[in-house]
């Protein structure tokens, strides 16, 4: 049952929020958060009683929507069994979440390594890369974000990077992105083949023996949800076999059901050494992220200690949440519905979308996880403003839909649970804005 909405607790929220609250990637002085009181499903509201489509998961991270009924009611019988034990523990809870996350992932992964986000599953994935081989160097691309800890945020490639160079041993290099290609690429195929030819270049210019791992999102996410071409993760794990180089792949935005699969990488030519989730997993409710191991790493410690951990690894309370958010997910066909929709009206809608304005330059995605790319000419492709994206922004939510804006973007976002009488509400919202827009020149 929600609580009663009193317009007072909204003042008082956003009055505590500026005294108290410091927030991230913000610059202080002039952050204007909605402030949420509830939400259920794809919807959330304010303390006005105003309602709001979430099309972007907050941060596509709520594949199974807001207040599940399963997954909060895991976390309250949770709370009165065991509310927190430390990981040197055996906890019964524990191991069943482990159990099926393993279960979905490729033949002879069976151990996960639990953390408390994505951030620090890839920080620990690069720490069991490099022990393993025995090798310092990790390769990752530049338009790519895989956390904000020591290590995560430097195989980072965006410029969030930059202000926090402190970890060693990372190299980039430019992975695909055929509307903007790095290569001179005009059909998928060529932005494959030449991608390739690149990545094998800098492996070679780097020195192949000196490279412990390639991070790679299976699908980037906050850099522009770049579906990789035909042959492009097959062919990058063809380099790395060739040199003993492990390949980790970053499912923390990608995996559970937000490209339509378990696991992103299921719908590629690719099996990856080393998996990193976080996210979708039990869709944010509790902090929790991790790493799938196959039993030719994890065997490196069975008589090694790993020297690594978390004061919160597998706690009890975002264990119970995995299991019933990955039941429930299985049990409503929830994985599945976001294929479908993602084929059968997401894309179609966009595709009319891009017809109709000339700001469309690209639309691509899958699943419940597209873009749509702004652009100012279509002919030289010159990206809109940020003023032009705040103006969207503003206009998306006052027509009631949470969007989420990046760069010259709009990413298309929304819970995995999403209905097309929702995905058309907020077909109609985009369409409002980007003629309005138009009309004004921008």
């Amino acid at each position: 049952m929600n609580a009663p909405l009193d317009a007072a607790d909204g003042d008082l929220a956003q009055q505590l929020d500026r005294s108290h609250v410091f927030h991230s990637w913000s610059a202080q002085g002039t952050f204007a958060g909605l402030a949420i009181a509830g939400g259920s499903g794809t919807t959330v509201w304010d303390f006005d009683g105003r309602r709001y489509l979430d099309f972007a998961s907050q941060l596509v991270n709520v594949n199974i929507g807001h207040q599940h009924p399963a997954v909060v009611a895991a976390i309250r019988e949770q709370a009165e069994i065991l509310t927190t034990i430390a990981p040197a523990t055996v906890n019964l809870t524990r191991g069943e979440a482990a159990k099926r996350i393993v279960s979905r992932a490729p033949d002879g992964f069976n151990k996960v390594f639990f953390t408390n986000g994505g951030a620090d599953a890839n920080e620990n994935a690069i720490r069991m890369a490099r022990l393993h081989t025995g090798r310092d160097k990790v390769l990752s691309t530049y338009r790519s974000y895989h956390g904000n800890t020591g290590a995560a945020i430097v195989a980072t490639g965006d410029w969030r990077r930059v202000p926090n160079e402190f970890a060693r041993g990372h190299v980039h290099f430019f992975g695909p992105y055929l509307y903007r290609s790095e290569f001179w690429a005009e059909t998928p195929e060529q932005e494959s083949e030449r991608a390739l030819t690149h990545l094998r270049r800098v492996i070679e210019s780097e020195g192949p023996a000196s490279i412990a791992a390639i991070v790679l999102e299976t699908v980037p996410g906050t850099a522009g949800i770049l579906v990789p071409p035909p042959g492009y993760l097959a062919g990058v794990r063809a380099l790395a076999d060739q040199h003993g180089i492990l390949v980790i792949l970053d499912e923390v935005m990608a995996g559970f059901g937000r490209t339509g699969r378990w696991f992103a990488f299921d719908g590629y030519d690719i099996v990856p050494d080393l998996i990193t989730f976080a996210k979708g997993v039990n869709s944010g409710y509790i902090p929790v992220g991790g790493v799938v191991i196959p039993d030719a790493i994890a065997n490196d410690f069975d008589e090694r200690v790993f020297p690594g951990g978390l004061t919160y690894s597998g706690h009890p309370l975002a264990m119970a949440s995995i299991v019933a958010a990955l039941d429930a997910m299985e049990s409503e066909g929830i994985v599945t519905h976001a294929a479908e929709i993602g084929a059968d009206v997401i894309e179609p809608a966009l595709a009319s979308l891009a017809s109709a304005h000339p700001l469309v330059g690209d639309v691509r995605g899958e699943g419940v996880f597209w873009a749509i790319e702004l652009v100012a000419d279509r002919g030289t492709r010159e990206p809109v403003s940020a003023a032009t994206m705040g103006r969207i922004k503003a206009g998306l939510l006052e027509r009631g839909v949470i969007p989420f804006i990046q760069d010259n973007r709009i990413h298309v976002v929304p819970p995995c649970v999403v209905t097309a009488d929702e995905v058309g509400q907020a077909m109609a919202a985009y369409d409002e804005v980007l003629t309005t827009v138009e009309r004004a020149g921008q």
